[in-house]
């Protein structure tokens, strides 16, 4: 699989962070930072990414604190409980490299909700 090349300071995401881009927030900790998709394809979609440069799941894993692992984790939990979507369920998306259609080089987790959600793939 091919894999993103080291972090770009200026992908989207970066730019959120750095406050050049606006978003609307739905968390934000030390560590974490969560906000509505501007292009929602479920009636909740929440993006929620970490504030360090990580571009993959597999960057994060190798180079993050325990710390901020354990913080990125937690908020995802909290996002998801805090938009009322433990009970009727949601779906959580990490797209990882070029054959998973990863968009933006930074780690990012879709919180999908709002609606029975179908099958995860269509059967070839």
């Amino acid at each position: 699989m091919a894999k993103f090349g080291p972090y770009e300071d200026d992908n989207i995401f970066a730019k959120i962070l750095r406050g050049e881009l606006p978003c609307e927030k739905v968390y934000e900790d030390q560590h974490v930072l969560a906000f509505n998709d501007i292009n929602p394809q479920a009636p909740i979609h929440v993006l929620v990414i970490p504030k360090g440069p990580y571009v993959s799941m597999d960057d994060f894993t190798e180079k993050a604190s325990d710390e901020e692992i354990g913080a990125f984790f937690r908020a995802v939990g909290k996002v998801a409980r805090q938009l009322e979507l433990a009970e009727p369920g949601y779906r959580l998306l990490a797209n990882h490299g070029t054959d998973g259609m990863q968009e933006v080089p930074h780690l990012h987790i879709h919180i999908f909700g709002g609606r029975k959600l179908g099958p995860m793939l269509k059967t070839a």
